[in-house]
């Protein structure tokens, strides 16, 4: 695995995580605006996790979202290897 000279990883390096919610939402006909109702957040917030543009997480956030949906971690999110 290479690193920068100032020891910050590129993104090559290590992958990245992704933002599954948009499918489970369209697929069980949940709306951005009733998913934000239901886990007492702004809908500016999950349009976010929605679109997939999430750049720290918020772990109370996410286990809301876990609990309303009835899914588990895998379903929302996975680790993209980084291409060799």
């Amino acid at each position: 695995m290479t690193h920068c000279n100032d020891s910050v990883f590129l993104l090559r390096d290590y992958g990245k995580v992704q933002v599954n919610l948009k499918s489970i939402m369209d697929a069980r006909g949940i709306t951005r605006n009733a998913l934000a109702k239901k886990i007492n957040t702004r809908f500016e917030v999950i349009s976010r996790w929605y679109n997939g543009d999430v750049e720290s997480m918020d772990l109370d956030i996410l286990a809301r979202i876990l609990f309303v949906l009835d899914c588990s971690i895998e379903d929302i999110l996975t680790y993209e290897k980084p291409q060799s």
